[in-house]
């Protein structure tokens, strides 16, 4: 893996993770969607909740992409970021894990209320043990302040970071953008994670 690579994943890593920590500015949006259109340095997406937003993206504003990995890839020792719900029973499942690497290892350490549907949050923790369930796998997470028990079905999108570039960024495929609001349809990008290779961003 290339320095730049390694940086690039780093850069992103701490964007997605650390956004949602208690000492960043309020606010952060996370706009999910597919692009209409990437001109210059201005993103326009469709978002999924229906409307077409404009984001300006700035020359430094890092563009990446994530690639599948296995559950199995999942290994103690590993940090990783997941998105989950809780069950009736208080229990947390997976929606999506993404493993960081080592270099963004500690970024957005945590567990915090996430948007990815009512009632989710996101974990960012080391992971302490892998446990096979009837479920999937169970994951033992610890972090700064806490632990978390997460079960993570098998047919979860467990994804690392990938390369891309603004070249990447084509109509019709999905992103993910760590954005700051100038108006309710205008925002200036901070961070892009891009669908390449048929595989979008989860998270």
């Amino acid at each position: 893996m290339s320095y730049r690579f390694k940086l690039l994943s780093t850069l992103i890593a701490v964007s997605l993770a650390g956004t949602v920590a208690a000492q960043t500015p309020p606010k952060v949006a996370r706009i999910r969607g597919d692009i209409v259109s990437f001109s210059g340095d201005t993103l326009t997406v469709h978002r999924r909740s229906g409307d077409t937003v404009v984001i300006a993206l700035k020359p430094e504003v890092a563009v990446g992409a994530v690639k599948n990995i296995q559950l199995s890839d999942i290994k103690p020792g590993s940090f990783i970021g997941t998105a989950a719900k809780t069950g009736a029973d208080g229990k947390l499942t997976a929606m999506e894990v993404v493993v960081f690497p080592e270099a963004a290892r500690g970024t957005g350490e945590g567990h915090y209320d996430w948007d990815l549907g009512s009632g989710s949050s996101m974990t960012n923790a080391n992971v302490d043990s892998v446990l096979q369930s009837t479920n999937g796998r169970d994951l033992k997470l610890s972090y700064k302040g806490g632990s978390n028990d997460v079960t993570v079905p098998a047919n979860v999108p467990v994804v690392t970071f990938a390369p891309a570039t603004r070249a990447d960024l084509l109509p019709g495929k999905k992103v993910f953008v760590v954005a700051t609001p100038d108006s309710a349809d205008h925002f200036t990008g901070m961070r892009v994670v891009v669908e390449k290779d048929g595989v979008a961003p989860p998270m």
